[in-house]
């Protein structure tokens, strides 16, 4: 367990990431078992979001009972019915519809995601999430994203915890951004440590993500020195100084278990950390 941030919030190591129970493709009775089997394996913190399918309405559905031994995650900004995106109504209009899907009276974290650096200077969306916390709904706010736009929300004050993609593919937080979250108190949520498993393929992905992870992958070249792709980015992003939980997503329980056995195994070698960040090209940005 570590601290979040000045939150005052305890979070587990590693953070389950709710993406993968978003269809069909994951039956109510398998999404049931992993999410509660989440929680007996002492993961604390669950992240979803708006944008994620039927996960809200799982977690509301299979952990409504277990309310106390979790902190929830989401993130809002669009796809409320009759508001336009990124407003005042809709950060107000999408904390109460998670609510209502998640059964619960309030949200310990709740980010916008990746919204646009010009819509959130605006302020409007910000002061629709604080009232939102005035009112006891939302606990903390936060902001998921990259490059300038999570640059802004460190610089504003606004918000008590950040999410960001940060893994051995995607580092550009970790020379500057990071301890500036440190130094004001910002609690830090690890997303993509794994960098979407791209070293699964024989050949580029086409998903944007991946296929700019997969070229960054090649590109560097890093000799894991025995160990698994997976266990060595998981063991590079979540022992980063300044990093609360690591967030990783899956619909299985082996994985599950597999990432947290990784992380049992400790910090990486110092040498091959510092290997890992010499290889990477300062002119990468952070991929959202």
């Amino acid at each position: 367990m570590r601290e979040l941030g000045r939150t005052g919030l305890r979070v587990s190591l590693l953070g389950f990431g709710a993406m993968h129970i978003n269809d069909e493709r994951t039956s109510e009775a398998d999404a049931a078992r992993l999410l509660n089997e989440v929680l007996d394996l002492g993961v604390n913190v669950i992240d979803t979001a708006r944008s994620y399918g039927l996960s809200e309405q799982r977690i509301g559905a299979h952990l409504a009972h277990r309310r106390g031994e979790f902190l929830l995650s989401t993130k809002v900004g669009y796809g409320v019915d009759g508001v336009p995106d990124w407003t005042y109504d809709c950060i107000v209009g999408g904390v109460e519809r998670a609510l209502a899907l998640m059964r619960t009276d309030r949200l310990d974290i709740v980010h916008f995601h990746s919204c646009p650096l010009e819509l959130l200077q605006r302020g409007e969306i910000v002061d629709a999430l604080k009232r939102c916390q005035r009112d006891g709904k939302v606990r903390f706010a936060a902001y998921s994203g990259e490059n300038e736009a999570l640059q802004y929300a460190l610089d504003c004050g606004a918000f008590e915890v950040v999410q960001t993609s940060i893994s051995v593919c995607d580092q550009a937080n970790l020379a500057a951004r990071l301890p500036q979250a440190a130094a004001a108190g910002v609690g830090v949520l690890a997303k993509r440590p794994l960098a979407s498993n791209v070293w699964r393929y024989a050949e580029r992905p086409g998903d944007f993500a991946e296929g700019h992870y997969w070229d960054r992958w090649k590109a560097m070249a890093i000799d894991p020195r025995g160990l698994d792709w997976n266990e060595l980015s998981m063991r590079f992003t979540a022992f980063e100084p300044g990093v609360g939980s690591v967030l990783v997503g899956t619909s299985k329980s082996a994985n599950l278990r597999r990432n947290l056995d990784a992380l049992a195994r400790g910090p990486l070698p110092a040498d091959l950390v510092h290997a890992i960040k010499a290889a990477y090209r300062p002119e990468w940005p952070g991929i959202i």
